[in-house]
């Protein structure tokens, strides 16, 4: 602005100063040919020029500084300068100049120019969130295979251990399910009898449990099937509900009657049976509760069933849950607890294509969660 001022400023002097000598050459003109000049009128002459040409300079301004500049020069600046701020301020609805105004000089080819590169740079951004996305993913995926691979190498190795323990169980194991047949055949109660019969399930329980435990050192086709999830859970209650405590807890089984899962129902009920009874070593001597609740998870090609066992418990300790499922870890290293219901449990659930986790509610208590394929 002050530069456009100077300019006409300057033109107004470069015009008068031409004009005042012509004025002064026509009056030595005529005093050569003997004629008396009108001094007075050369001066008046000088004025009004001076007057006219400070006029022209002044509506020259006026028209430049109220007219052109602020319709052609300040308006297409704001309007950049106000992308530019949306632009910093992550408003992407605003950060585009609009079309309308763009003029058509090289202010405007500026302004496209610059539409363009932040259209591209957008263009760039979204690119490069789809990448990170599925590296993200992909390491996600990683990951989780490769905790797969460390807990099938724990798995096995501790299968090879479990392997001689099943043998030497199958032993005793036979000769206390013919014992308890035996006992069956005389006795006359109904209740021994059917104390005697939740005997004898324990006991075939037992043995199938020994012949999992099998599972970790060698491998062995597993029958799979759709099996509803509710049996199970009821069943698996049923198990652990020979343990006194189970009479002082309230169980509920909020599992819904559809809901169904692929895999195998003998191992899948040794898994639910851990879980049960891992929740019920938690849970509060008075007032226990102990609660299955189930929710359909996954994309539509891939359908899957979480299936969750909350206690009302004190929790799984901080510096415990990083390794709830590692073998040998329990919260209570004791005669009732050895550290390996949930690392068997584990193996089954990863045997099946699944998931398991623990964590801790924020109402109290933990929350196991097993995850499998949709039946």
């Amino acid at each position: 602005m002050i530069l456009h001022n100077l300019f006409f400023l300057i033109l107004a002097l470069a015009v008068y100063a031409a004009l005042i000598p012509i004025f002064e050459q026509q009056v030595h003109h005529a005093e050569a040919m003997g004629l008396r000049p009108d001094i007075g009128l050369l001066e008046r002459a000088k004025e009004a020029l001076f007057i006219v040409l400070g006029v022209v300079y002044i509506g020259a301004v006026l028209l430049l500084e109220v007219v052109v500049m602020p319709q052609y020069v300040y308006r297409p600046i704001r309007a950049m300068l106000e992308a530019d701020e949306a632009s910093r301020k992550d408003d992407r609805s605003a950060e585009l100049i609009r079309s309308e105004d763009i003029p058509g000089d090289e202010i405007g080819q500026i302004m496209r120019s610059r539409n363009d590169t932040v259209s591209e740079l957008r263009r760039q951004e979204e690119r490069l969130e789809e990448a990170l996305t599925k590296l993200t993913e992909t390491a996600e995926d990683l990951k989780r295979k490769n905790e797969m691979l460390e807990s099938h190498d724990r798995l096995v190795s501790l299968g090879l251990l479990s392997a001689s323990v099943a043998h030497e169980l199958n032993t005793p194991l036979a000769v206390l399910q013919g014992s308890i047949e035996k006992l069956q055949e005389t006795a006359l109660d109904p209740h021994t009898r059917d104390r005697l019969a939740r005997a004898l399930r324990v006991t075939q329980r037992i043995r199938q449990i020994s012949e999992g435990l099998l599972d970790f050192a060698r491998t062995r086709k597993q029958a799979t099937e759709r099996v509803l999830v509710r049996p199970l859970v009821e069943e698996a209650w049923n198990l652990v509900g020979i343990d006194d405590k189970a009479g002082q807890v309230a169980f509920v089984d909020a599992v819904a009657g559809d809901v169904a899962v692929t895999g195998n129902p003998d191992r899948l009920i040794q898994v639910f049976v851990n879980l049960l009874r891992n929740a019920l070593n938690a849970a509060q001597p008075e007032g226990g509760r102990i609660g299955v609740r189930s929710r359909v998870t996954g994309r539509a090609d891939r359908r899957c069933v979480a299936i969750a066992v909350e206690d009302n418990g004190p929790g799984i300790p901080a510096d415990v849950l990083p390794e709830i499922f590692e073998a040998f870890v329990s919260t209570r290293l004791d005669a009732r607890g050895t550290g390996l219901g949930l690392t068997v449990a584990q193996g089954i659930v990863h045997q099946h294509g699944g998931t398991i986790t623990a964590s801790n509610r924020p109402e109290g208590g933990a929350c196991l969660e097993v995850t499998l394929p949709a039946g």
